[in-house]
């Protein structure tokens, strides 16, 4: 890690900025650090304010919006004066540039939600580059042409995608997708996923992705969430440069697009449509995931709903019982990998089968606690105590789909004697943040809602916020009996 000396406080060697780091990741855990975090850099403290960049805008800005409290009280380890932190972007070559700290920007939920604040800082022109990915621990961040995408999971390829009969068709237009857009050939365009929630959609969209860099490493595509995609646009709008946002994405040669059922905005509806309509007369790959089918957006007008119906819309439907045990199957396959010791009986594989009929996710979830709950017993699991482990993820009658996140939240302010606000702000004493985790566990398992919903439900925040409070949750279960119970009596309350 370089780092730049500009006050007359000596900064701290190498260690001490891995210190720093290594109380990010305990802070925020490996999700989130890896996601935000891993390329952060410590530049310089002039006796007030430390000095840190990041390689990209996108990153400052988020960083600046969610976590600034949090990295301050991390550099306060090593700068106990330190009364703020700034963020800047990275410019290579440039010592000087890379010294001096930008103003904060606005708050990301400022920046999408009003129209009077004034507009982002302006750094430097943003130059056409060469597609690229910056390495995030074991993620992935594609970008093109000066737009950064979003992260790629390192699980989500091909390889560990399960076919079955409900979603052959749409694994089938994937592989052809990924393997004839690089070499020019005939392909199916626009492609288009739906399906419920956890059935595989962004892990089919993710793949094709990994394919395609594994393929082309130079190829140019980008792989972003709805929700990213609109928070850029509004991004380039405050900073008085859409034209040029639209410009990049010209010479694009492969748009992947997920979770399109949260665009929003009228303008940035207009946006998407011009760049996709773009990017389809120019025989550009397009690839679209959503929860719902173009004819069921709402949001979508005629024409962008007719064009994005032209190539393939396949749907991804519920697993079968035989895909489900597949499923179940390769998942104790791949933890015998790292732990050959452990292993399932074909009785609980059925019990799992059986009782999981929702999505992938439950029974991976399954999995984890069962592999979790082995590792501390080191015995062979019964049937009774893998149906204990998996009590909580067994939906009864379909009756979670009535239970919205409005309920969770009004139970789990009743239940913890937390009010509403305090879930959603950004307090982060445990007081607030064991509750509002549970909360979020629940909305995962008793909703249809996709862990971005869920994030913007509880305060705005970023879905790997979710996903790391469901993590933690499903972690503390296998040997917290206790915890197990309060689950229970939550669910309880809920359904009443």
């Amino acid at each position: 890690m370089a780092i730049a000396q500009t006050s007359s406080e000596p900064l701290p060697a190498e260690p001490n900025g891995t210190r720093i780091h290594a109380a990010l990741k305990a802070r925020l855990g490996d999700d989130i650090y890896t996601s935000w975090f891993k390329t952060l850099e410590i530049e310089s403290f002039d006796g007030q304010a430390v000095t840190t960049s990041v390689p990209v805008k996108f990153l400052k800005t988020w960083i600046q919006s969610h976590y600034i409290e949090d990295l301050l009280n991390c550099c306060r380890l090593e700068f106990q004066a330190a009364e703020r932190v700034d963020v800047v972007v990275r410019q290579p070559g440039n010592v000087a540039a890379r010294q001096q700290p930008a103003p904060k920007p606005a708050g990301v939920r400022d920046a999408l939600g009003s129209a009077n604040e004034a507009p982002m800082p302006d750094e430097a022109p943003v130059r056409p580059i060469p597609v690229r990915a910056i390495i995030s621990g074991s993620s992935l961040r594609t970008g093109a042409n000066g737009i950064e995408g979003s992260p790629l999971d390192p699980y989500h390829t091909f390889e560990t995608f399960v076919v079955g009969s409900s979603n052959r068709l749409a694994h089938a237009a994937a592989v052809q997708a990924a393997e004839t857009v690089t070499v020019g050939g005939p392909s199916i365009n626009p492609l288009f996923f739906h399906s419920a929630v956890g059935l595989g959609k962004t892990h089919l969209m993710q793949a094709i992705a990994w394919e395609v860099k594994r393929r082309n490493s130079n190829f140019a595509f980008l792989y972003l969430t709805a929700e990213t995609f609109r928070y850029q646009f509004v991004e380039a709008v405050r900073s008085s440069d859409p034209l040029a946002f639209k410009e990049r994405f010209r010479n694009i040669q492969m748009l992947l697009i997920d979770d399109l059922e949260f665009l929003q905005g009228e303008k940035t509806e207009q946006e998407f449509e011009h760049i996709i309509n773009t990017l389809l007369d120019g025989g550009r790959q397009v690839v679209v995931a959503s929860a719902r089918p173009p004819s069921h957006i709402e949001r979508l007008n005629e024409r962008m709903r007719s064009r994005l119906q032209r190539g393939l819309v396949t749907e991804i439907g519920s697993f079968d019982r035989e895909l489900r045990t597949k499923v179940l199957e390769r998942r104790i396959t791949e933890k015998r990998k790292i732990d050959p010791g452990f292993d399932l009986s074909r009785e609980i594989v059925d019990l799992l089968a059986d009782r999981l009929t929702e999505n992938g996710r439950e029974l991976e979830g399954a999995i984890n606690r069962l592999h979790m709950t082995w590792q501390h017993a080191r015995s062979a699991l019964t049937p009774d105590v893998a149906e204990t482990v998996i009590r909580d993820l067994v939906h009864s009658g379909g009756d979670h789909r009535r239970i919205k996140i409005e309920d969770i939240l009004r139970v789990i302010s009743r239940h913890f004697g937390v009010s509403k606000g305090d879930l959603l702000s950004q307090r982060r004493h445990r007081s607030v943040v064991w509750p509002r985790q549970i909360g979020m566990y629940l909305a995962k398992q008793l909703t249809a809602r996709s862990l971005p919903e869920i994030g913007r439900r509880f305060g705005n925040r970023d879905h790997t916020t979710v996903l790391h409070a469901i993590r933690k949750i499903e972690g503390e279960l296998a040997g917290n009996q206790r915890l197990r119970d309060e689950l229970e009596d939550l669910k309880k309350m809920l359904a009443h």
